[in-house]
């Protein structure tokens, strides 16, 4: 306790404050529940060796989105891989606005709280930041997770496979505006989660825990 004390009080003030923000009594409503939705831009898929290029984010609130609470950041690029400029647009100088690492990670935890956090394919966005809180000597992200590709198997008749957020977008005629920049991609995820519920919803009776379970449909009450 005295060493997990100390490790406290060494963490900068806006850690502090993100940990403070989990014992405040969460909702236990999807009406209720802030989520914020995200997205990561990135030079690969290595969690070690690549880096954020860009972080979007965007806040849904009693079943609707906020673009009011939404975030959009770009990184400075010590790290950069030419093979994926033509993916997500991002050069490594260019005309944007970019931020350090760390003044990008403060940024978006401080956005964040102890929000349910929502995104397709969540891993690897949530590794993604976790590996840089990890460089600036931080745990790991504390929130809540629910990932849209996990979300979307709940729905009746739909087999255990992996769906990309091209063919979900399909699907549920979502356009594919600003795809592949990570403010378009948390967008275009958070239409298609208040889709997912609403169909969901029509199927069966929903409860908050239902979101977080990982199981098959089967398992939705």
């Amino acid at each position: 306790m005295i060493f997990n004390w100390f490790t406290y009080r060494k963490y900068p003030d806006f850690w502090k404050n993100y940990l403070k923000s989990f014992k405040q009594k969460q909702p236990k409503s999807i009406e209720e529940t802030r989520f914020v939705v995200f997205d990561t831009e990135t030079t690969g898929l290595s969690i070690t060796t690549d880096r954020i290029l860009s972080i979007g984010a965007i806040s849904i609130a009693k079943n609707s989105i906020d673009v009011a609470d939404s975030l959009e950041i770009y990184l400075k690029q010590d790290e950069f891989n030419t093979e994926t400029v033509e993916i997500h647009g991002i050069l490594k100088d260019g005309n944007l606005k970019k931020i350090s690492e760390n003044k990008a990670i403060k940024q978006f935890i401080e956005f964040l709280g102890n929000v349910v956090l929502v995104a397709h394919h969540t891993a690897f966005d949530i590794e993604m930041i976790n590996a840089a809180l990890k460089r600036m000597n931080l745990p790991k992200l504390k929130n809540k997770r629910i990932d849209t590709g996990i979300l979307y198997k709940k729905l009746a008749n739909k087999k255990d496979k992996l769906y990309n957020l091209d063919m979900l977008c399909d699907e549920f005629t979502i356009p594919k505006h600003d795809r592949h920049t990570a403010s378009g991609d948390a967008f275009i995820t958070a239409l298609l989660f208040l889709k997912i519920i609403s169909k969901l919803k029509k199927e069966r009776t929903v409860h908050y825990s239902d979101l977080f379970r990982t199981s098959n449909n089967k398992g939705l009450i």
